[in-house]
């Protein structure tokens, strides 16, 4: 085979590539849509019943000493925890990710075709002050 019939071949793959990740992103984001859709409270109410009964089945609320049921509040509060860590990561990422589009809207790296809808010239010797964040104006004061 040729070298440019080579690369032709991998140009190729590397596009159909392309297209399955757009492809799995998108059948990702429409699945963990249904997904959170379908858990309204009601089946959680009954997905706890059911849970519940099938735990007190296999195993008898005799078994479930002090130290059990410790262990059992510790268990769920963690998963509980770790729940809320996990929502507010794929927030922070999806508010990153907000973020990154409009900064490369405003630098003016646009997708293919599309146009931007105000262009504004910025002086780069212009020095923007902003307010510190509330974290770091936090720290300032504590370690006054």
């Amino acid at each position: 085979m040729r070298f440019e019939r080579l690369l032709d071949n991998v140009q190729r793959a590397e596009q159909r590539v392309e297209r399955r990740a757009v492809h799995t992103q998108v059948q990702w984001t429409t699945l963990k849509a249904a997904w959170r859709a379908g858990w309204t409270p009601g089946r959680i109410v009954i997905a706890g019943l059911v849970s519940g009964f099938v735990v007190g089945r296999a195993e008898p609320l005799g078994a479930l000493t002090g130290a059990r049921w410790m262990q059992m509040f510790a268990a769920v509060s963690s998963l509980m925890a770790s729940t809320q860590a996990a929502s507010a990561a794929e927030q922070a990422e999806q508010a990153a990710d907000t973020a990154q589009d409009a900064q490369a809207h405003a630098e003016g790296d646009y997708y293919a075709g599309e146009e931007p809808a105000v262009e504004q010239a910025f002086d780069e010797d212009e020095v923007v002050v902003t307010a510190p964040r509330p974290a770091e104006a936090a720290t300032e004061l504590s370690e006054r």
